[in-house]
Order: structure tokens, then C-alpha cells, then sequence
């Protein structure tokens, strides 16, 4: 039997976000924002999303006088990410 997907991460964007996020110490909205190509409005949903399942850390600040939101993964997002990857090779791997 295969392994269930995650459906918070089998979003297009969503696995953007935590793809991008799982190779870099912490990354700004706006670097996301122009690595996935999301419009802000929809990018800050999803990042809101992730935040509220304990996936992603997000800390809000500023940057001289600009507001700054950073993103960083989390233990449990790394864990998720990592299970939701070994299940897709499960689906790939059936013959």
C-alpha cells in the first residue's frame, strides 16, 4: 500500500517554499516571492499556511526602515519534507 501525500505539501507552492527553504539557513519574502513567481498576495497565504502547521518559522522585522519577513524551516517541516519525498518515491518505484 502507498504511502499517503501530504496534502499541505502537495501544493505546487507550498513545496516550493519548503524546497527552497530546505537548502538555504533562512530566506527573505521577497527572495521566495521571485524564486517561485507567486504574486505577494498568494505567497503570503501559503507561507501563513506553513507557519500554522509548525513547517516553517516565520519572524517578521525590518531592514534599515523596510519591513523584512524571513522564513526558515523547521524540524517538523524537515520531517514532513522528507516523508512526503520518500512517498513519491514509492509512487515512482510501483510497478
Amino acid at each position: 500500500m502507498l504511502k499517503p501525500l501530504d496534502p499541505l505539501l502537495h501544493s505546487e507552492l507550498r513545496l516550493a517554499v519548503v524546497s527552497i527553504l530546505i537548502g538555504v539557513e533562512d530566506a527573505d519574502f521577497v527572495y521566495l516571492r521571485e524564486r517561485t513567481g507567486a504574486t505577494a498576495g498568494n505567497l503570503s497565504v501559503q507561507i501563513d499556511k506553513l507557519s500554522k502547521a509548525g513547517y516553517i518559522e516565520v519572524v517578521k522585522g525590518f531592514a534599515g526602515r523596510k519591513p523584512r519577513t524571513l522564513c526558515r524551516i523547521t524540524e517538523l517541516g524537515r520531517a514532513a519534507f522528507s516523508s512526503y519525498v520518500s512517498a513519491l518515491k514509492e509512487y515512482i518505484e510501483v510497478e
